[in-house]
């Protein structure tokens, strides 16, 4: 999976120099798009997906979100799945509007708003289970899904998500758990979750845990996880997992040399027949 994490300042130069707009704004998201799809021409033939980090578009203002939809309809016409990565968390009433805004619409008196049109996306279950279900029920009901965060890649993930409970088990695993129980019927689920490829020691009681959930599995790369350790995601079963990278892509010419797009290319190639190994 493609990670598109575009940092403003810093771009592949094709996309920076020739970027157009009449704000400071919207020249910025037009770079940003123009990044993010030559990026998609030219590793995402090595990939399944795509996951826009939607902070680092949203920060551009009302530019940034057409410049994210620009890039999710060059994605889709590539043929990659789309996975919009904004750890979404709120009430029950919220939690139905982030549906609606990312992978459904809106109905109004004037006929019904679009939204981003992603297959699925990223939320935060720190607000229970009542709202997890508002979630997936949403996301069903127009062919999309969700993952779940349960065990995440940075190192501060072990402030809370290890923590002990008083009846047993790590508080990563009661998610676990819920994430299983808001599985359904089935061998394979809708319900995913975010397990961090920096901690692979954890991998295996996932996996135990939730034998039907696809795992979105980031932190290869730049924050130090290999595709090598991530073996027990990929146990027998439908389940297995998407594989993570982001800047180990992008600026794979500073380690790799040559034209960012080529250099792009060979390092997700190398990825995707690495993680294929494993499954």
């Amino acid at each position: 999976m493609l990670g598109l994490d575009p940092d403003p300042a810093r771009l592949w130069p094709s996309a920076a120099e020739s970027a157009l707009g009449a704000t400071v704004a919207a020249k910025a998201a037009d770079a940003v798009e123009r990044h993010c799809c030559a990026l998609i021409d030219s590793a995402g033939q090595s990939c399944v997906a795509i996951k826009p980090q939607l902070a680092c578009f949203e920060r551009l203002g009302s530019a940034g979100r057409e410049a994210l939809q620009s890039v999710v309809l060059h994605a889709r016409a590539a043929g990659l799945i789309v996975l919009a990565d904004g750890k979404r968390g709120d009430i029950d009433v919220s939690a139905a509007s982030y549906c609606q805004s990312l992978v459904g619409s809106t109905k109004t008196p004037y006929g019904s708003v679009d939204g981003l049109g992603a297959d699925a996306f990223t939320v935060n279950p720190y607000l229970g289970i009542d709202t997890l279900d508002v979630f997936a029920d949403g996301a069903r009901a127009v062919g999309a899904g969700i993952f779940v965060l349960v065990r995440t890649s940075n190192p501060g993930a072990a402030d809370l998500q290890d923590l002990q409970l008083a009846d047993g088990g790590t508080l990563c695993e009661r998610v676990a758990s819920i994430v299983d129980r808001l599985a359904g019927d089935g061998e394979l689920s809708d319900v995913g979750a975010v397990v961090g490829a920096t901690e692979p020691g954890h991998l295996a009681r996932m996996r135990e845990l939730m034998p039907r959930s696809i795992f979105l599995l980031p932190g290869v790369g730049a924050q130090g996880g290999t595709v090598e350790q991530l073996a027990p995601a990929f146990e027998p079963g439908k389940a297995a997992g998407l594989v993570s990278a982001s800047r180990s892509i992008v600026f794979a010419s500073e380690e790799l040399g040559g034209d960012p797009a080529d250099a792009a290319h060979r390092a997700a190639e190398s990825l995707r027949e690495t993680a294929w190994g494993l499954s």
